[in-house]
């Protein structure tokens, strides 16, 4: 799937979530002050950003196959190389980087083994290629107050929870299929404070994503009811704190 939105509205609906979850992540597959680092999908640019304050900004390439979103990362990380391609074709050579991630990424692959063996052929021999994926099948993820809204509405809503890693042990099983070794598993998790339900709800009319996309598909009358029903879900007034988890693997080339 490639986003078709600009790197800003992104930022709104999932970089709250995909900021924190980049330090997070980083921490854990251990990247390393001078490693040759790949972020794979790297959207307007979140992790790519966190990948240049571990290793520094002359080691850290991307890639996108959203022209929007590598404009964006190109922007906020000039001193990157971004390029515009899928994971399942990268356009660099064999055994360049010592480190290959690709978060909140897998689920959109067109094809997810044959992304995750396109990361570790760019990563040497022994190097570390790793990825993430909400937990969306768990309902664990920042969009399961609004597809447990949209399923109580209608229960034949096409929510996200079938999607290539998002459940348990899917993530580690795409790895091994891809030839990967060394399999690694985690949970990581961030919770995000959210002023108030309007700074919550507003990013879902964006158009980002299919949740965007059922929103956009829907009339005025069914907009309103999602939202007075996701709004139910929240404390009527004051802040309120999402915590996220997310399904990681870590592997060697």
């Amino acid at each position: 799937m490639t986003f078709d939105v600009v790197g800003a509205a992104y930022d709104r609906f999932m970089g709250r979530y995909s900021r924190p979850l980049a330090s997070v992540f980083a921490d854990w597959v251990g990247v390393r002050r001078g490693d040759e680092v790949l972020d794979v999908g790297c959207g307007p640019g979140a992790l790519t950003g966190v990948l240049l304050e571990r290793a520094g900004a002359p080691h850290v390439s991307a890639v996108d196959p959203s022209a929007p979103f590598v404009e964006a990362c190109r922007r906020r990380h000039p001193a990157v190389e971004v390029l515009c391609a899928p994971a399942e074709r990268l356009p660099f050579a064999d055994g360049r980087f010592d480190a290959a991630l690709a978060q909140l990424v897998v689920h959109f692959m067109q094809d997810p083994r044959t992304g995750l063996a396109e990361m570790a052929r760019v990563t040497g021999g022994g190097g570390r290629v790793a990825a993430c994926v909400w937990d969306l099948a768990g309902d664990r993820s920042p969009l399961s107050p609004f597809w447990s809204a949209a399923r109580r509405l209608d229960p034949t809503v096409a929510d996200e929870s079938d999607r290539a890693g998002a459940r348990e042990g899917h993530l580690a099983e795409l790895a091994r299929e891809a030839g990967l070794t060394d399999v690694e598993s985690a949970e990581l998790s961030v919770t995000v404070t959210h002023p108030g339900f309007e700074e919550w709800w507003e990013p879902y009319t964006l158009g980002v994503g299919p949740a965007g996309d059922h929103v956009a598909a829907l009339d005025p009358h069914g907009r309103e009811a999602l939202r007075e029903e996701c709004r139910s879900a929240f404390p009527a007034r004051g802040p309120f704190d999402v915590t996220a988890v997310a399904w990681a693997v870590r592997a060697h080339a």
